[in-house]
């Protein structure tokens, strides 16, 4: 019986957050791209949360927009209220978070997909991979069709198996009661790859007709929106906002989940998956913090045309009956109506430990992987590893150098190194803290810590790289103008000190001292400094920051410099470490398993210590004369 055939440079199994952004990357690069996903209306589709961004994950989605992606720029188009977090903290942690119009968000994605030349979008479920030799050469799907590729790349999400989940209710559908993709797991699982069961939740959308906002507390966006995108002009996001709403659970909202837990399939024992331990659902926080009398509950709309209201902080597996006496314990929902139950969601993933850091399979060439079926968590965490594992994948085709960014570069270096190297049993989620550079790598400064990695693949147009360039020029300039330009203890410069709170001058100082005074910034001193060129806001930041924040950064550029010497010592992925003898046995074990890329990469993996790392440099030193050393090295 004949099938269809087709041949294409490059498959993308999937189409939420990771793969939209690994076909855009490839089909931008030129290259012929088919994307797969069970449903077209779920491209880009937001099956949770509705917003963008957040503690971290902001950071991830400039980073992304920087090297040339998509998700910053569609949700400039489609948000509807947008928040810089942490601006109390140091701007290491600040963080642009913006809620979306689910809605308009993916049909603005898919309009993109559909519009991008060399794409092409096929409705259909990819049921197995076609692997010879140890190299992969296309997919196969429930139809029986074949599409050769010389590289696929595997975005499935939440969809692998997918088991939706409340009370006694199990649905085998993926998020929103969209169809499970049933077959691939099993051709993964015949060709060597690892699978773990991972599981994720969500809370009850309810009708903003039954909520009374009376008895909550309003949340407004920013007054002065910054947008996610570089390339975005900011007086296009300036615009009317709608509001979110914070309340609070309380020990009666505690007391009908603890009576009910035997009824939870979390801790019945009919959920398998291991859930996020930073996202947990509410009755894992009622168990695991007895001792708080409530816990947070954000009302967030769903978009502007709909009146469903997402309940943020209260994902549940709970039975409905059990959803419905709990969520009308909180102020406000006393006569809330559900739309949609909150359910717990498990998914086949892999062992993210089988990827090289360009995210392809050791084991199968050609093959890579991005997303949450790494074992991650979030839209942004998924965006930047499809847009990684798709970029690599077009490099593959090409026949151009892998691109690896690492940890001192970017927080999507810090997030695929952990996923690469350390053992995730539980959904992996960014955080600022896993960040050891982390005043280096704001969110501030992506696009001119990126642009030019973006430029060079072939993803960032020239324009925007000499925008960024200029950008560069002129932020030199200001901060050498602060530091040469005097100010004197004149009556204007005291008055204006003593109404900041700062010490009076003596003698004369230069504006760059007077910036490094805790109390004042580069912006307070416009008021005295008569010679201030005209520059835009994101530019004063960066000088603000440069100047203010000088002695930490210099001393953490000296140790990214030291970060570098050992990331630059490479090892051979094919080494048997069990031929250095002096390694302890748990050290080899971990080497063999990991296959480190560098000796950098080798002392951040768990099993191996620092004393384990001063051997293995001492045994490279050993065989460097020789040729297997030179090899190695």
């Amino acid at each position: 019986m004949p099938y269809l055939e087709e041949s294409y440079d490059i498959v993308v199994v999937g189409a939420g957050h990771a793969g939209c952004e690994a076909a855009l990357a490839c089909a931008r690069l030129g290259l012929e791209t088919i994307v797969f996903t069970v449903s077209i209306d779920s491209i880009a589709l937001m099956p949770c949360n509705p917003n963008i961004g957040g503690s971290s994950k902001g950071h991830l989605v400039r980073e992304l927009d920087a090297l040339g992606g998509e998700m910053g720029k569609n949700i400039d188009k489609t948000f509807i209220q947008s928040k810089m977090l942490n601006e109390s903290k140091g701007p290491a942690v600040h963080s642009l978070r913006a809620q979306a119009d689910k809605q308009s968000y993916s049909r603005e994605m898919r309009r993109t997909l559909e519009n991008t030349d060399h794409l092409t979008i096929r409705q259909a479920e990819v049921s197995e991979i076609v692997v010879k030799n140890g190299r992969i050469m296309g997919v196969k799907t429930s139809s029986g069709a074949m599409y050769h590729a010389q590289s696929v790349v595997l975005a499935t999400g939440t969809y692998l198996r997918a088991r939706c989940i409340y009370g006694d209710v199990s649905n085998s559908t993926g998020p929103n009661g969209l169809q499970a993709a049933n077959y691939l797991t099993d051709s993964l699982k015949s060709n060597g790859i690892e699978m773990f069961r991972f599981k994720t939740g969500t809370p009850a959308r309810v009708d903003k007709r039954s909520i009374d906002f009376s008895k909550m507390e309003e949340q407004f966006g920013d007054e002065r929106v910054v947008p996610f995108s570089f390339s975005t002009d900011p007086s296009d996001v300036q615009k009317e906002q709608v509001s979110c709403w914070l309340t609070y659970t309380n020990e009666e909202t505690h007391r009908i989940i603890r009576e009910n837990l035997e009824r939870s399939p979390l801790f019945s024992g009919v959920i398998e998956g291991t859930g996020p331990r930073y996202c947990p659902s509410i009755e894992d926080k009622v168990v695991k913090f007895p001792e708080k009398e409530r816990h947070q509950v954000f009302i967030e709309p769903e978009g502007l045309y709909t009146n469903e209201m997402y309940l943020s902080g209260m994902s549940s597996s709970l039975p409905e009956d059990v959803q419905y006496r709990m969520y009308r314990t909180v102020p406000g929902l006393e006569n809330v109506k559900i739309v949609r139950n909150a359910y717990a969601i498990e998914y086949d993933c892999i062992n993210s430990r089988q990827l090289k850091s360009t995210l392809e399979f050791k084991a199968v060439k050609g093959l890579f992987s991005g997303g949450q079926f790494n074992g991650s968590s979030g839209y942004e965490e998924a965006a930047v590893q499809g847009f990684m594992a798709g970029v690599n994948a077009a490099m593959k085709v090409l026949g151009r150098e892998a691109f690896v960014l690492d940890r001192s570069q970017a927080y999507i270096g810090v997030l695929i190194d952990d996923l690469v190297t350390k053992e995730n049993h539980e959904p992996y989620r960014m955080m600022t803290s896993r960040a050891e550079y982390r005043l280096l790598l704001r969110q501030d400064n992506a696009d001119l810590r990126l642009s030019a990695i973006g430029h060079k693949m072939g993803l960032v147009s020239d324009e925007i790289l000499e925008r960024v360039k200029k950008k560069e020029r002129i932020i030199e300039e200001e901060i050498k103008r602060t530091e040469k330009t005097p100010v004197g203890a004149n009556p204007r410069v005291q008055k204006f000190l003593e109404n900041h709170g700062s010490t009076l001058l003596k003698t004369g100082a230069t504006l760059a001292e007077l910036i490094r005074r805790p109390e004042l910034n580069y912006f307070m001193l416009s008021e005295i400094d008569d010679g201030r060129p005209e520059i835009s806001d994101d530019v004063a930041e960066q000088v603000d920051i440069s100047i203010k924040y000088e002695g930490y950064l210099r001393r953490q550029k000296q140790q990214v410099a030291q970060f570098k010497k050992l990331e630059s010592k490479k090892l051979d992925v094919d080494f048997d470490y069990s031929l250095v003898g002096s390694l302890r046995k748990e050290a080899v074990q971990k080497l063999n398993l990991y296959k480190p890329a560098s000796i950098g990469q080798a002392s951040r993996i768990s099993g191996v210590s620092p004393a384990d790392i001063s051997v293995l440099l001492v045994y490279l030193e050993q065989m460097r004369r020789s040729e297997y050393g030179k090899n190695l090295c």
